[in-house]
């Protein structure tokens, strides 16, 4: 047991040395994690003796749960709302699509039986979430037309697609045929799914609001709890589990928590071991001894979904949405295949169902040609069709705008005697760019305006230009849109609440927020979300 520890710690040290060298080399880092756990099986250097199936299910499975809810929680609502029809469309149409003309390709021109060839499509048909965030946040891949949005909510919500074509073709190989029972497995699949994901997402948000968990850490841990809920609840009904992880992730991720920046911190490095766990034991799980065999035929079927089956999906159900040609040709070779497609294989071979052909080794050939051709070559394809954007930024989430925006909070005590002391903020000039955002007395915070007196002993919080963040100040973003009641209408008169908007960004210029400012259509509001402003400060402060 220790040996195998070590060489497991081992293992992890070597993904990570990896995947700062697959970085310069430009080959996606989740190739590396394949390689390494070849490297460590059967057939590789270290020759760990490994072909149990149903453990690898199950802790693939475990993985997949985290990479599936990390994928909805890191995709920013309000940047995928304009291409969400389009996402949708190609994570249901678009996965049966390219699931049925695959299926047609392998029956026609490889002659393999008909519902073995329609299982190969569906094992295959899906955009993997976990190869597609990997290239997009690794490579910095910034895309026009909210190109990587449209990829992002399409691969996070494809595979449970995929995973629901994969059941049902196993289940009429069975022979579980009927009209009647197929269509209550996909009724079963979709609807539970969805209410399941929303209704524990809502559960969540109802526990961590009302009860603050006071250790540091405890609220990830929660959150941990509640992905494993989101999947194993409706896979006990007979839902699909991987479509409630996502919904709950999106739900949460787009909701305002508090400590999100920690929230982030934790899952970024979780998924990141769960990626570096799932590929490496798929890995492991190989025998490249035996990929020549079904190199041929594999070979065919993935030269055929990356530049027929995928592109014709893509064509079909983007230009109906006037889809540039550009985009058309980034969405299609961006229809990377990856670990949740090996694992839908692993399904079907421990599946009762008869089958001619390793469909295993199958799709693990086709994932590694589709990452390593695909992944490598995408930012050229992007450049090529002129779709790469300097403006945005992929790695901008929801999640942490503490971090994102160019805010730095300043906290001081005002003492007996300070000039500021029993005057009211609107008589008192504060410092150039900056804000008053919050007033701390006693126990109590309090949401500063024009008339509120400051008193010795008082500790105020202002913000400015920098970078930073401090306890109790929660922010979440709004972006102005054409037709929005703020837009063109100075900030005196709008009405917020008990809300602040402490800066607004024009394009490239961060405007420090004043009443004479009037807003436009574009610009992206940071608010202070006060909504727990009489919870106890706990946090130690400055005098000055």
């Amino acid at each position: 047991m220790d040996f195998y520890l070590l060489l497991g710690a081992i293992a992890i040290v070597l993904c990570v040395v990896f995947n700062k060298i697959s970085h310069k080399l430009g080959v996606p880092v989740l190739l590396a994690f394949i390689f390494i756990g070849m490297l460590f099986g059967s057939d590789g250097l270290f020759r760990i003796p490994f072909d149990n199936y149903s453990f690898a299910e199950d802790i693939c499975i475990f993985a997949l749960i985290f990479v599936m809810f990390y994928g909805g929680f890191g995709t920013k609502w309000s940047v995928a709302k304009p291409v969400a029809a389009k996402a949708i469309c190609m994570s249901t149409l678009g996965t049966v699509i390219t699931a049925g003309l695959v299926g047609v390709f392998c029956h026609f021109v490889l002659r393999i039986e008909l519902l073995e060839s329609l299982l190969i499509g569906s094992v295959i048909s899906s955009t993997d979430a976990a190869s597609v965030f990997s290239v997009l946040r690794s490579r910095h891949l910034n895309l026009k037309d909210n190109t990587a949005s449209l990829l992002e909510v399409e691969s996070g919500s494809n595979d449970p697609f995929a995973y629901m074509l994969t059941v049902t073709v196993l289940s009429v190989m069975n022979g579980n045929d009927a009209p009647g029972g197929i269509s209550w497995l996909l009724f079963s699949q979709v609807v539970f799914g969805a209410v399941c994901g929303v209704l524990i997402a809502w559960l969540a948000l109802k526990f961590l609001r009302r009860f603050h968990c006071f250790s540091a850490g405890f609220d990830g841990i929660f959150l941990v709890a509640t992905a494993i809920a989101a999947y194993a609840l409706p896979q006990l009904i007979g839902g699909n589990g991987y479509l409630s992880a996502y919904i709950t992730g999106i739900v949460l991720g787009n909701s305002r928590l508090r400590g999100k920046t920690a929230l982030v911190n934790f899952f970024d490095g979780m998924t990141g071991l769960m990626q570096m766990l799932l590929f490496f034991l798929l890995g492991l799980l190989a025998f490249p001894s035996q990929l020549p065999a079904i190199a041929p035929k594999a070979l065919c079927i993935a030269l055929f979904i990356t530049l027929v089956a995928r592109p014709i999906a893509s064509a079909l159900i983007l230009f109906p949405f006037r889809a540039r040609l550009g985009q058309i040709a980034v969405v299609s070779w961006a229809g990377l295949r990856g670990a949740a497609s090996i694992v839908f294989a692993i399904v079907a071979v421990l599946d009762p169902a008869v089958m001619s052909h390793d469909i295993f080794h199958l799709v693990f050939f086709i994932v590694l040609f589709s990452i390593l051709v695909q992944g490598t070559l995408l930012p050229q394809v992007a450049s090529l069709f002129k779709m790469t954007d300097s403006s945005s930024d992929v790695m901008k989430t929801f999640t942490d705008y503490t971090a994102d925006n160019p805010v730095r909070f300043i906290r001081f005590k005002i003492r007996e005697g300070h000039p500021w002391a029993n005057a009211e903020i609107r008589s008192i000039t504060l410092p150039p760019d900056t804000l008053l955002v919050l007033v701390i007395r006693g126990k109590r915070k309090i949401i500063p305006n024009g008339k509120l007196k400051l008193l010795p002993g008082d500790k105020i919080i202002l913000s400015g230009k920098a970078i930073g963040h401090i306890d109790g100040i929660n922010l979440y973003e709004k972006v102005l849109t054409h037709g929005d009641a703020w837009v063109d209408m100075p900030i005196s008169r709008i009405r917020t609440g008990s809300d602040l908007i402490i800066m607004i960004k024009r394009g490239d210029k961060v405007i420090i927020p004043r009443g004479s400012v009037k807003l436009r259509d574009g610009d992206t509001l940071v608010i202070n979300d006060a909504s727990h402003v009489n919870e106890a400060w706990e946090s130690s402060d400055a005098e000055i």
